[in-house]
């Protein structure tokens, strides 16, 4: 197996997926103030 005890594993894998989800969220951040940006413009000129 290795010399890693179960819990160390456990905690590489949790920082992995929580380094996922921020880079994920991220992207969803930038995407979602586009989207606002979009229509607050289109509501401008109307």
């Amino acid at each position: 197996m290795g010399d890693k005890t179960r819990q160390e594993r456990r905690e590489e894998r949790r920082l992995k997926k929580h380094r996922k989800m921020q880079q994920h969220g991220k992207g969803l951040a930038k995407t979602y103030r586009d989207a606002v940006l979009k229509r607050l413009r289109k509501r401008k000129k109307s």
